[in-house]
């Protein structure tokens, strides 16, 4: 009875959670940004993860709240920790663009999210982790290539253009100007204006 009664009370505090994070999606909907972040917080505050990140973003962004970009980074780093993708995506992002000396604890644990957001499919990660790895200050070409290839078959233009340049330039990949060709096309069809100028 103690272990039903818990379940219950478990599903309850589930319930009104997405229940205040869809009213807080209604409110940023309707333009009531103040309500919409306050619903965020108080789901996000009993542990529901995709408020955690929509609390994360309504501090990054400065919606319904002051901008604070520390906060955001709190809220996204628990929501990370429940396995959220695009938190663990922001939140690694976070860590790299704010690492003092760029620390190496902090590095690995960056790349450990962003890895985690890439795997899980979120193709900003895989986008920036090619480019990272690519033109990195210790550059690992091939996982790069292997990122941004990734990337690009979701569809994303610019991670197109920069296969292009890896097989342009051989890097990470034996160099191969007929391919380089072809993703500058795909890309450039795709609209992406340095793959335009490239074949220029």
């Amino acid at each position: 009875l103690e272990e039903a009664a818990f379940q219950l009370q478990q599903i309850f505090r589930i319930d009104i959670s997405i229940a205040l994070n869809i009213l807080g999606i209604e409110s940023m909907r309707a333009g009531h940004c103040r309500t919409g972040f306050t619903c965020f917080k108080l789901a996000a505050d009993r542990g529901y993860s995709k408020a955690q990140f929509n609390v994360g973003l309504c501090y990054e962004h400065g919606r319904g709240t002051e901008k604070d970009l520390e906060k955001a980074a709190l809220y996204y780093c628990q929501a990370a920790g429940s396995c959220h993708p695009m938190a663990q995506y922001r939140y690694g992002r976070y860590l790299l663009q704010h690492s003092p000396g760029q620390q190496w604890d902090r590095l690995q644990r960056a790349l450990t999210f962003l890895e985690q957001a890439a795997t899980a499919g979120i193709t900003e990660a895989q986008a920036y982790l090619g480019v990272f790895y690519v033109r990195g200050l210790q550059p690992q070409e091939k996982r790069g290539l292997k990122y941004l290839l990734l990337a690009a078959n979701s569809g994303d233009a610019q991670s197109r253009y920069h296969v292009g340049v890896c097989y342009e330039q051989g890097l990470g990949v034996q160099q191969d100007l007929a391919e380089a060709l072809r993703h500058y096309r795909e890309a450039a069809a795709a609209g992406n204006r340095q793959a335009q100028e490239r074949l220029r």
